[in-house]
């Protein structure tokens, strides 16, 4: 059973989608929540408080599910090349449908959503930040993939079998990076999977030397 933290932030991300954070009434997010406006307060401080937790937990949502993308992509026999691109698959379209990581990805917060917590010499969702936290839980989940051979790149050249995390973080931080790109300058594309296989092809060919 959700925890009353659960329910309210739920219910602020709801709130957020609807309307611009400015006018987002803490009574209103209790409210719909099911619980006491001094539970809310109690819990979060501050609408500030409220507006940071939320950030918080999308952007610890999303780098899970990013490593969560990996690891699945690793148990189903995918290579490094082909795990990287199903984190762009998930960085593209988790970017595309939750405008929070939208933001945090591109460093531009508007005025329609909360802020990240202030105080900290990096505050949570800044860009290089993120994409740090981005490459070390993708690089994690690859402990499958490290054990399965890579194909070979389009010239047809066959890939080595075995590589070190150095290399693996190397080449996954250049695809993540690339992915990133297509958040911050969208492309005409009907999908994702022009840019997802520019992914593929790009760490592949790094792999191979």
């Amino acid at each position: 059973m959700p925890t009353a933290r659960e329910t309210l932030l739920d219910a602020a991300h709801v709130a957020v989608r609807a309307q611009p954070w400015a006018v987002v009434r803490m009574v209103d997010v209790a409210a719909a929540a099911g619980v006491s406006r001094q539970t809310l307060y109690n819990e979060f401080g501050s609408k500030e408080g409220l507006g940071a937790a939320l950030v918080d937990r999308l952007l610890e949502d999303f780098v899970d599910g990013a490593g969560r993308a990996v690891a699945e992509a690793s148990r189903s026999g995918a290579d490094p090349a082909a795990c990287c691109a199903a984190a762009a698959h998930w960085i593209l379209r988790t970017a595309r449908a939750e405008p929070i990581v939208r933001a945090a990805l591109t460093g531009c917060w508007g005025t329609r959503m909360p802020l990240p917590a202030s105080g900290r010499t990096v505050p949570p969702g800044e860009p290089g930040e993120l994409a740090a936290a981005l490459r070390s839980r993708v690089v994690s989940g690859l402990d499958g993939a490290r054990r399965v051979p890579v194909g070979g790149p389009p010239s047809g050249a066959a890939l080595r079998e075995g590589f070190d995390r150095r290399e693996l973080e190397r080449a996954y931080e250049v695809g993540l990076r690339i992915a990133l790109s297509y958040v911050v300058a969208p492309v005409q594309e009907s999908d994702d999977e022009g840019p997802c296989g520019r992914v593929d092809e790009v760490v592949r060919a790094l792999l191979a030397h």
